[in-house]
């Protein structure tokens, strides 16, 4: 299958290497998005242009591909499963969750300079970085990229109530798949609560598995290619 892949916050499309290595050894085609403003040198990115580059990968294969997006790129995930419901095979989300229409996209750092730059490892300290060690967050924030204020403040849009029918793979790294079955019932995930295929896995691994258990992260994708 092919398999788009997008980075959250401040990673290329590199992030993804390892986890590519073994989605191919698996049979899979991967396909790693780098987002305009975070690696390819647009400092006047947007978010708008952010959801073309997804729809572009998206729309560059021939048959149906699963779309992954980690962290806050789960909205872009969600995103683009609302603009090509019949095109998407299904969506996996690590580590984060699809915004709701009208939500900003990214509102958790203020942009300095127009700019929201990787902010150190203290909002992250605990369970979000538990699986790092001092030499890998050296490494982690040394290849983070600034990325314009246009793409985080940017706009969710949806509009077809298709995207519920799209089934969904949860993955849950720092948090439990009982947290998030938890955070749906009580309506903070409204998008997923709609869902209605939706399976929730667990790794164990902080916030930032294609690094840190890349193995194990592809191969829960493969299996989620053969489910729901």
């Amino acid at each position: 299958m092919d398999i788009v892949l997008i980075a959250g916050m401040w990673f290329d499309g590199s992030a993804w290497d390892d986890v590519a290595v073994e989605l191919t050894k698996l049979g899979h085609r991967p396909l790693p998005v780098t987002l305009p403003g975070q690696g390819d040198g647009n400092t006047a990115a947007t978010f708008d242009d952010q959801v073309a580059a997804v729809l572009a990968a998206v729309d560059s294969v021939p048959g149906k591909p699963m779309v992954v997006g980690h962290s806050a790129a789960c909205a872009l995930a969600w995103v683009a499963a609302d603009a090509r419901p019949d095109k998407i095979a299904k969506v996996a989300l690590i580590g984060g969750f699809p915004s709701a229409d009208g939500e900003t996209y990214f509102g958790f750092f203020e942009p300095v300079d127009g700019f929201v730059a990787f902010p150190g490892w203290e909002p992250f300290a605990g369970p979000d970085s538990a699986d790092l060690d001092d030499e890998a967050k050296r490494g982690l924030a040394a290849r983070a990229v600034a990325v314009p204020e246009a793409v985080t403040k940017g706009v969710v849009r949806l509009s077809d109530e298709r995207r519920y029918d799209i089934p969904v793979l949860a993955v849950c790294p720092e948090f439990t798949p009982a947290d998030l079955q938890e955070w749906i019932a009580a309506g903070d995930v409204p998008e997923l609560a709609k869902a209605k295929h939706l399976d929730v896995v667990d790794i164990e691994s902080g916030h930032w598995p294609m690094f840190t258990k890349p193995i194990e992260l592809a191969r829960l994708l493969d299996s989620g290619t053969n489910a729901g």
